[in-house]
């Protein structure tokens, strides 16, 4: 039998043999190292028999599969059995591993928090010193149910219960001990090789998500091949939370949430000023030389918009809708009204609303309307998980031709936004799907013309290969913040299938009827949740023309009020936003403040500067070593204010 490495190199076999007779064959230390192994492009345990030809990759914990089989193995194995242990009548249900680390959800007899997970770290760290192997065994279906039965396990039951077309389970045993769970696995072969790990938080969560179902208890952690790595992620944990923008928000005066309206933010007057600015500034960008038309359209449809679009038979979970089964003429002739949660059934129903020639084309429609969407509650999540929420939304309606064209130059403003917010972006191009509608032909060529516009723009991409959506392909974007995180943000969609749901067409240059193909694309995706992530990518001390306030004059006494206002009427005059402390405070307790409150520029006025006609300044962290003189003349202050206070797009 013949076992192709990745290198291409061929080993022979006698017989059929498994990874680890693979691995052992290359040396010792792999042996030791390896995790898992791939065969054929899958995963699975290095125990188990390989009876054919095939190509593998022995995975350890320096791979990113290696070290997801770590991270499940930790949740499935170790963090499972502890708590087991630690809680007798505690029921497992399931604990798959996500990025960079794994949770576990588990029902307790009483609720445990975070205080409760020291305690369960450490029978963890006993647990793995006893380096237990794992074995893997195949029982029937019958078998498997019964012996979740027998321990009280009833979650595991439901599991097998549910899975169609399955006659045999994997079951995990931890040797020299009575655990046992249900498993996809692979694991490790024993417990011994597991790396440095973390429990972080622990959080509510839904059997299947769903809210009629009895809440669990989820415990999450976090695990690295090394000590070295894990305190590194834990660092910058340790950031971001304290870049968490539902704290500065709160603490700046940007936000607030309130349990009447759950999920949808309140952007307090500091808050609405940035929300504003954003708006504006892209608003600003699409139109006029932009080539877009901004349009508004309804926010309550008859539910036959919405079974015309197909998102009613798709996405009515998601919605908000009124109404009944019953016609009722005051309601609508359906009897049922729904809150719209997207803005694209609208602009075709505005493409549709008059005859269209080839000479309008390409059509940009833009809209920044209020959507709504139905998420379960559990699943809000200050400003990154809302029910409502406003989309920088565009349409762009276009022949065949034109896709390449406009694509590209949707690349271009995506770069340009994004650098204006000194991000860095990663874009993925995703395919059709196994179940798409449209054919081979119609999905090649808008493939290829969006591969060609990420090629002419020289934008590396990663190909994620039947992740487009069911009416076409799409690029998603991916910005990265200040300390390294990625946010799923921008996208480009083309649509073939909604334009003929809506029968759409225009009058061709051959004077004949065609549909045009429908380009979805956002580049902040949800103002609200890009405010969130620009609240913690800067920490919240935002640059100077998005800042709420973008100067804070102070009076070091009385005697120096009346130049206060009139540097502060001044600089409104030139249309900035300014804020005067004249509190009977001491000048360094003012700057604190300031500092505190994250002021881009600090204008400290005293005797001195009212003779003068100046201002001693005071500026933030990312402002200084620029150059920018410590007292200049008003004059010059209002120059240099209003040179940062322009929009950089």
């Amino acid at each position: 039998m013949q076992i192709t490495l990745p290198d291409g190199s061929i080993r022979a076999f006698d017989g059929p043999v498994t990874g680890a007779d693979i691995a052992g064959s290359i040396g010792p230390g792999l042996l030791k190292a390896a995790v898992a192994i791939e065969v054929n492009g899958t995963e699975q345990d290095l125990s188990v028999v390989i009876t054919a030809d095939s190509s593998v990759k022995i995975l350890t914990v320096r791979d990113e599969a290696g070290l997801d089989v770590m991270r499940h193995t930790l949740a499935a194995q170790v963090l499972a059995r502890a708590t087991r242990e630690l809680y007798p009548g505690s029921k497992l249900a399931i604990g798959p591993t996500i990025k960079n680390g794994f949770y576990y959800d588990v029902e307790f007899d009483a609720p445990i928090s975070t205080e409760d997970l020291p305690a369960i770290e450490k029978r963890m760290k006993d647990i793995i010193a006893e380096k237990n192997p794992i074995t893997l065994r195949m029982l029937s279906r019958e078998d498997a149910i019964a012996l979740f039965t027998e321990r009280n396990e009833p979650y595991k039951v439901d599991i097998i219960e549910r899975t169609e077309g399955q006659d045999e389970f994997q079951i995990y045993f931890q040797d020299n001990t009575d655990f046992v769970d249900l498993c996809r696995g692979p694991h490790l072969a024993n417990l011994g090789q597991a790396g440095a790990f973390k429990l972080t938080k622990v959080a509510g969560a839904y059997w299947r998500g769903d809210s009629k179902n009895k809440m669990l208890t989820r415990i999450y952690g976090t695990a690295f091949g090394d000590r070295k790595t894990l305190k590194k992620h834990l660092n910058a944990l340790a950031e971001a939370e304290k870049r968490d923008h539902r704290v500065l928000g709160k603490q700046l005066g940007l936000i607030m949430f309130h349990d009447y309206a759950p999920g949808a933010p309140f952007f307090l007057p500091k808050g609405e000023i940035l929300y504003h600015e954003l708006s504006e500034a892209m608003r600003t960008l699409l139109l006029g030389k932009g080539g877009y038309q901004a349009v508004r359209t309804p926010q309550l449809f008859d539910a036959k918009l919405w079974k015309t679009s197909g998102h009613w038979d798709h996405y009515a979970d998601n919605m908000f809708s009124f109404g009944d089964d019953e016609p009722q003429a005051e309601v609508s002739d359906s009897g049922i009204m729904g809150l719209k949660p997207m803005n694209c059934p609208c602009h075709m129903l505005v493409f549709g609303s008059q005859k269209r020639s080839y000479r309008e084309l390409p059509l940009r429609i833009c809209d920044q309307g209020v959507l709504h969407r139905n998420e379960l509650r559990g699943a809000l999540g200050g400003l990154t998980r809302v029910r409502q929420f406003c989309q920088d939304d565009a349409h762009l309606f276009v022949t065949e031709e034109q896709i390449e064209s406009e694509v590209t130059d949707l690349l271009a403003l995506v770069g340009t936004v994004y650098s204006a917010f000194d991000m860095e972006f990663k874009a993925k191009l995703s395919t059709r799907p196994e179940k798409k509608l449209g054919s081979d032909d119609l999905w090649d060529r808008a493939e290829a013309a969006l591969q060609n516009a990420l090629e002419a723009n020289n934008l590396p991409f990663e190909l994620k290969e039947g992740d487009g959506a069911f009416y076409g392909p799409k690029i998603d974007f991916d910005v990265v913040d200040a300390i390294g995180r990625e946010w799923q943000c921008a996208t480009i969609q083309l649509d073939y299938q909604l334009p003929a749901r809506f029968d759409l067409k225009y009058v061709t240059a051959d004077n004949e009827l065609a549909t045009p193909v429908v380009i979805h694309r956002a580049i902040f995706g949800s103002l609200e949740r890009f405010i969130a992530i620009l609240i913690e990518h800067y920490a919240g001390a935002f640059p100077t023309w998005m800042a709420p306030e973008q100067v804070r004059v102070l009076t070091v006494s009385e005697k120096s009020f009346s130049h206060g206002e009139s540097v502060k009427q001044r600089l409104e005059a030139a249309g900035l936003r300014v804020h005067l402390d004249t509190r009977a405070d001491k000048i360094g307790f003012k700057i604190r403040e300031a500092h505190k409150d994250k002021i881009p520029w600090m204008a400290i006025v005293g005797e001195q500067e009212m003779e003068n006609d100046s201002v001693a300044l005071r500026l933030r962290t990312d402002l200084r070593g620029k150059g920018i003189p410590e007292k200049p003349s008003v004059d010059q202050f209002l120059e240099l204010v209003q040179e940062t206070a322009k929009r950089p797009f």
